[in-house]
């Protein structure tokens, strides 16, 4: 292991050959087109519908209220292509404004203004590339400075041919961007702590500034900074310099501080002075301070001191109080708490089997080539602590947290994991044939694997896990269904549907009539409101997201009990008076006189979610007709198995449910 003292982090003893720089710009530029011309075969995922349009408002309107929770940085990036082009956004009339309800607002923006919905995902997309191709760059540079040349190359293949740097390298979310920050920062100030002065400084706290604008996660660079601090004066028997380091801090806060004020404009309130005459949060600062117990305390403190912009504040409140709890599906279990083994599992279901099998052998190798000398073994520890305490402190937080909707939040931990496979070309050089073989299956193995499931990668699951057929029995969410299969639902419709008719449940921000897809809409969770409109399940084709048809966010989810089932009938009885109230407007007056219209409203929509759980209950053990880029089941369902699954009784439902089961 190369361990030069006060070089940089990106520095080697030999400059890189003109192939070489050649050969990395190559496998960059292949990694950035299958991310993003892949995503040409994707509708609009979860998170793309609100970052493009808080992107938007953020640059023409300097209105900072929708989604601050996200990161400005990653927003106003996505969204600079759409600003250039001046695309429409919804009136300031538009009542969502007014509550700043960043769903609603970015489906109008997408799909109602005649914008070019197709030409906004692809330019945000094009842009977030740069955060994953800046990822690839830094493994590359510090695999190299490990492992020499060959083990950089080794750990770049493994980073750009990776389905999850794939799946999430061209989306307009924040998540590539803050796995980009995570590791330049503890990069830079690796870098500043060996030369302490101004210049590295400068970057260090530049970069630190730009990663606290890019997601909330960022605090988690504190103890990061500390623990890798410790190891370079501790380890390394350096003097501890008190007041250059005093000064680097106190430099890096007041950077910090004064990027973050610039990102919000330099101005304390959320909406510009003359811009929209609206200052409403979509949830009210005293019920989401009030949610964050003590550390409300102190955010109701820096609001009143104006310590920090009011968005900013707010976006880390959102924060804190809804990673607190939130609906979480896992190998058939639920939570809204989550589990510590979820995001250890989801890695090792979502992870090649290349990248499991390489990691446990290069650390086998890194020990063994170290030896047992103690001091090599303290400068190794020395030079690999800004990796190290990005894995222990993140990995620490992913364990702690009860936000387990996505393996996506794992990002962060995925370039150490790469860089650590560049052992496997240090290894070449002792032992050239037998290595060079295991080298070469490794990356075989992982680039095909890929190419299968491209450009689906989202859906990726490997073959221990049960391949993308059987993911959804592990995860769902954003870790393999978040909504982006609605265009290729649309083609396998237009090939195989009919005359059937067509019943659609499904999960995500995109919108079903931009793709023209006829379809009786079951239940849907999203944020954009659909209204609920009366139907009868019959015969026909069923179309079902995986986060659906787990029902991870309805109620009734999991075991169907007793308790449910009575609750079920009851309402079922109400059916005939549900379908006069929804279709005959007429007899709502009379209905009105018996129950509010919000308690029929309420009771309707509980009852349309228990009747589709109902039905998924059967749907889980039947064979789907056709998976749909891994997150949408299609089944051809009888009269007979809709009216029993639906309409039967409890009996009935267990005995078809048991005989499906026995095929």
């Amino acid at each position: 292991m190369r361990l030069g003292t006060n070089s940089s982090p990106t520095s080697t003893n030999a400059a890189l050959p003109r192939w070489a720089w050649l050969a990395v710009a190559l496998l960059l530029a292949a990694h950035a087109w299958f991310a993003w011309s892949g995503k040409r075969e994707w509708g609009v995922t979860g998170d793309e519908i609100a970052h493009v349009v808080a992107g938007r408002a953020y640059w023409a309107w300097n209105d900072y209220r929708l989604q601050p929770e996200n990161g400005n940085l990653p927003q106003r990036w996505a969204a600079l292509p759409a600003t250039l082009a001046d695309t429409r956004l919804p009136p300031a009339s538009t009542p969502e404004w007014a509550t700043s309800d960043v769903w609603v607002l970015g489906h109008k923006y997408l799909f109602e203004l005649h914008n070019d919905t197709a030409w906004l995902l692809s330019s945000a997309r094009a842009m977030n590339v740069v955060w994953s191709v800046g990822v690839a760059f830094l493994v590359f540079l510090w695999a190299r400075r490990f492992f020499g040349l060959l083990g950089g190359f080794v750990a770049l293949v493994f980073c750009c041919a990776d389905p999850t740097m794939l799946a999430h390298g061209a989306l307009a979310t924040s998540d590539m961007c803050m796995a980009f920050f995570f590791l330049a920062a503890v990069t830079a100030w690796d870098w500043h702590l060996r030369r302490l002065d101004v210049r590295s400084g400068l970057v260090s706290a530049l970069v630190l500034g730009l990663a606290c604008v890019a997601k909330f996660s960022a605090v988690l660079l504190g103890p990061m900074f500390v623990l890798i601090a410790v190891a370079h004066f501790a380890l390394a028997a350096n003097k501890w310099p008190w007041p250059r380091l005093a000064l680097s801090v106190g430099g890096h806060l007041v950077t910090a501080w004064i990027v973050i004020w610039a990102f919000f404009g330099f101005r304390w309130a959320a909406v510009a002075p003359g811009g929209l005459a609206f200052d409403h949060f979509i949830f009210p600062w005293p019920d989401l301070l009030h949610d964050a117990g003590g550390a409300g305390l102190i955010l109701g403190w820096l609001r009143t001191l104006h310590a920090l912009p009011e968005a900013f504040l707010y976006g880390f409140n959102h924060v804190l109080v809804y990673s607190q709890q939130r609906a979480a599906f896992l190998d058939g279990d639920y939570s809204i708490h989550g589990w510590v083994r979820f995001f250890p599992l989801a890695f090792l279901y979502k992870s090649p089997l290349a990248l499991l099998f390489a990691l446990p052998v290069s650390a086998a190798i890194v020990l063994t080539r170290l030896g047992v000398e103690r001091a090599r073994r303290r400068r190794a520890l020395d030079r690999a602590a800004p990796l190290l305490a990005l894995l222990l402190v993140y990995g620490a937080s992913a364990l702690c947290t009860h936000l387990n909707i996505g393996q996506r939040h794992l990002l962060p931990l995925y370039p150490v994991c790469f860089i650590a496979t560049g052992a496997l070309g240090w290894r070449w050089r002792f032992a050239p044939w037998r290595v060079g073989a295991l080298i070469g299956a490794l990356l075989i193995g992982l680039v095909v694997g890929v190419a299968r499931v491209h450009p689906h990668e989202l859906a990726f699951f490997n073959a221990a896990a049960g391949g993308p057929q059987r993911g959804y029995l592990h995860l769902v969410d954003s870790s393999l269904d978040w909504g982006q299969d609605l265009p290729g639902l649309k083609k396998w419709l237009a090939a195989h549907a009919g005359d059937e008719r067509v019943f659609l449940a499904y999960f995500g921000s995109d919108e079903p009539d931009h793709y023209r897809i006829a379809a009786t809409r079951l239940p849907f969770v999203n944020g954009y409101h659909t209204p609920s409109v009366w139907y009868e399940p019959g015969a026909g084709l069923y179309c079902v997201s995986a986060t659906m048809l787990q029902a991870d966010y309805l109620p009734g989810r999991g075991d169907w009990t007793a308790d449910t089932e009575r609750e079920y009938q009851q309402l079922r009885a109400l059916a005939p008076a549900f379908a006069r109230y929804a279709q005959d407007p007429a007899a709502r007056p009379a209905l009105d006189r018996d129950a509010s219209p919000s308690q029929w409203h309420t009771a309707w929509g509980r009852f349309d979610a228990l009747r589709f759980v109902r039905l998924c209950h059967y749907l889980r053990v039947k064979p789907p007709l056709a998976q749909i880029g891994g997150s949408i089941f299609v089944y051809r369902l009888s009269a007979d198995e809709v009216n029993t699954a639906c309409d039967g009784d409890l009996h009935a439902l267990l005995r078809l449910i048991e005989t499906q089961a026995r095929r």
